[in-house]
């Protein structure tokens, strides 16, 4: 994969890390003394980090996939279609990932230098004013914590898709219960699940797109070579709420909308940054190999649903407006019936059903993580730092499956106005997110210039900065003041679509003042910003980690996804 645009000046100065042989030989003894984790009899002892480090880099590969890649790829993105037809469809979702490489390069140079529990939440407080991280570490829970929900609905109606004989609040609670037991497990067990879920989700995305590839030059049962005939016919530019170029800019907006819903960043990678083994190794090859493959999935995805289907599908049209059941609304299902293909939409259902729970099952780890960081900053209750004797913020985890059972609304408001609840909410706060994100690393900078520190001796160093982080501010700024344009359109006012559209745009300013007001904190300068806390920790892990050999099927595992 090509560089991301990343460079690793100290590479080879901090990598393997030496140490002497043996001396942490074993999983559970390296993590329990490197962590500082307690011993079984106070296991749930508060206010120290206590995850351990267990995974490895195919872990964090793939759970950056995983946590990226859902129903909204293969499904919802049919809506954005038919609002801005292919080519807008294809232009936005590629504009818009430059923004997140942006967003992936401020990450990625932070969370290198300092990779801790949840670390982009920490550094808002750190680098930038105490209040500012507890409005981000908020904002952050509650985009996570309502992105369960999201999927658990989404479950249940591709699940439906086959059968009814199991009603929506039984299916419902048989899927949070899973994804409890698979989060409480620990993190190794999450690791391990995620790690298979997501490689669905790959086979899906790769699958989908060879689909593409191979029906559009006649490789169909109707030997129709269909080409690009629907760049052409209806046309590559759709029109919403107007007609003409106002038309077709609205339509371009609204996919771009939809791709900063579609398109996450770094984040859930940087999540895990406390609980993956050889971080300053591992981390820098995730997040450029991980951006490079989300990026491939998610631009060429985008072309390819404007090639399967036309934009002015009255299938498609239908299955959105009337609901239609799991996949039905998906443009490939679509297209496999059109070219009257059998079999294969339901084996698309069933992976498109692994995606949404794989992306439910890493919102459920990042909510609690997330909680479980303001919980160590002494933002949230401190009972919620309380760990099992493995590692699991068990509190945090509970308390995420508790705000999950929201996914109960569907039962008596609907799937489809439930989901746009959800999303509307969600894509806000996703892009406050991104902007805290990129903000914070212009204060990093600075301080690192106040005192310093050369930001070649980092781990990692990103190109073109600070003008990245800029550029990322900017985009996430407008998108988030954008995002719900279509309420002041004449004759598109609906009170409701503003509320949810604009809740988190309110949420965040009010949190930071008035944290802000009860504890008179202070915007920290540069020169007084703590760069030093937890790296001695960090570095001492460094010295003394010895990589555990794999064996058998997981070096094999480990040489194609590590």
């Amino acid at each position: 994969m090509a560089s991301t645009g990343f460079e690793a000046p100290n590479s080879e100065k901090l990598g393997p890390f030496g140490g002497s042989k043996g001396s942490l030989t074993k999983d559970v003894e390296a993590d329990e003394k490197l962590a500082g984790s307690p011993s079984e009899s106070s296991s749930l002892k508060p206010g120290h980090d206590y995850t351990h480090r267990r995974l490895k880099s195919r872990h964090i590969q793939l759970i950056g996939i995983g946590g990226t890649i859902g129903t909204a790829l293969f499904v919802q993105i049919g809506q954005a279609l038919i609002q801005g037809g292919p080519g807008s469809l294809f232009i936005a979702f590629t504009v818009w990932c430059t923004f997140i490489l942006a967003i992936t390069i401020c990450t990625a140079e932070m969370v290198t230098y300092l990779p801790i529990s949840s670390p982009f939440i920490r550094f808002a407080g750190r680098f930038v004013d105490e209040a500012f991280g507890v409005a981000a570490g908020y904002n952050f829970f509650i985009l996570q914590a309502m992105l369960v929900p999201f999927e658990v609905v989404a479950c249940n109606l591709i699940i439906h898709y086959w059968s009814d004989i199991v009603p929506a609040g039984g299916m419902i609670a048989i899927i949070l219960c899973l994804y409890g037991l698979i989060n409480v497990f620990a993190v190794k067990w999450y690791g391990e699940s995620e790690f298979w879920l997501a490689l669905g989700k790959v086979i899906l995305a790769v699958g989908l797109i060879l689909y593409t590839f191979i029906t559009m030059v006649g490789g169909n049962p109707l030997k129709d070579k269909y080409g690009f005939r629907y760049w052409k016919d209806p046309g590559s530019f759709g029109e919403v709420y107007s007609t003409g170029s106002l038309g077709q800019f609205c339509g371009f907006m609204a996919c771009l909308v939809q791709a900063s819903f579609t398109v996450a960043g770094p984040d859930y990678i940087s999540m895990a940054a406390g609980e993956v083994e050889n971080p300053r190794t591992v981390m820098p090859r995730a997040y450029n190999k991980a951006f490079g493959r989300l990026m491939a999935f998610f631009v060429l995805g985008s072309l390819c649903v404007g090639i399967v289907v036309p934009y002015d599908s009255q299938e498609l049209a239908d299955g959105f407006k009337d609901g239609a059941p799991g996949a039905a609304a998906s443009p490939y299902v679509i297209s496999m019936n059109r070219l009257r293909i059998r079999v294969l939409p339901d084996i698309v259902n069933a992976l498109v059903l692994s995606a949404a729970f794989s992306a439910g099952n890493s919102y459920v780890y990042c909510a609690s993580r997330s909680l479980f960081g303001l919980a160590l900053e002494g933002r949230a209750p401190k009972v919620l730092t309380r760990c099992t004797k493995n590692g699991v913020p068990i509190y945090c985890v509970l308390l995420v499956l508790v705000i999950s059972l929201l996914s109960f609304l569907q039962v008596s408001n609907g799937t489809a106005r439930v989901l746009r609840w959800f999303v509307s909410v969600i894509t806000a706060s996703q892009l406050i997110n991104f902007t805290v994100i990129a903000f914070t690393y212009t204060r990093f900078k600075k301080a690192c210039a106040a005192q310093g520190i050369s930001r070649d001796s980092l781990p990692y160093k990103g190109i073109l900065q600070p003008y990245l982080a800029w550029y990322a501010m900017a985009g996430c700024i407008f998108m988030t003041l954008a995002n719900g344009f279509p309420v002041f359109i004449k004759g598109n006012w609906i009170t409701a679509n503003f509320f949810f559209s604009y809740t988190m745009v309110g949420f965040f300013p009010v949190v930071y003042i008035c944290w802000k007001f009860f504890k008179g904190t202070k915007v920290i300068r540069p020169e007084d910003v703590d760069l030093h806390q937890d790296v001695e920790e960090v570095e001492e892990y460094t010295r003394n980690f010895t990589p555990t050999p794999a064996s058998g099927f997981g070096k094999i595992l480990d040489k194609v996804f590590g």
